[in-house]
């Protein structure tokens, strides 16, 4: 199925075929493409780049197709990098975490730090990290296989 490129989300990289790989989803899944372009939000003399998620509803291009800005889309990557590394230890914690020591890490970013945490707002947190946890031990090899492409790649750039 092709990307449309009437509307006002310019891509300009595709993948159109994301359906097929789209995780524990693929071959199954209303996400069919993804792309990187002209962001919907660009006003005159500013351009910003965004990625888009492009979902099918079977019959037309769904208003939860998500658009992000690139550096988003980054920050999303670290957070769920830090969050896989920190569930390699959260077995220390009796509740998988330090309810006195929430806060994980602050990942310095542009002068200041994203501060990544538990979040202890949850009044259901002991239950849901559980359930967390265990969501990311079965999408392992999933995550796994992507982070070590992504790795790979970067290097490639000279990260």
């Amino acid at each position: 199925m092709k990307i449309p490129t009437t509307l006002k989300h310019k891509p300009v990289i595709v993948v159109e075929n994301y359906e097929n790989v789209d995780g524990r989803y693929a071959y199954h899944s209303d996400a069919k493409g993804l792309s990187l372009g002209l962001a919907q939000w660009n006003d005159r003399g500013k351009v910003d780049i965004s990625a888009k998620v492009w979902r099918y509803t079977g019959e037309k291009w769904s208003r939860q197709s998500e658009e992000l800005p690139l550096h988003r889309v980054l920050d999303l990557a670290i957070l769920v990098c830090r969050a896989q590394l920190y569930f390699r230890e959260a077995y220390r914690y009796p509740d998988l975490y330090d309810p006195g020591q929430p806060v994980i890490d602050r990942v310095g970013l542009q002068g200041d730090a994203m501060t990544v945490a538990v979040c202890t707002e949850n009044e259901k947190i002991n239950e849901d990290i559980r359930l967390f946890k265990q969501a990311l031990s079965d999408d392992d090899e999933l995550i796994g296989e992507r982070l070590k492409t992504l790795a790979r790649i970067l290097r490639e750039m000279g990260y």
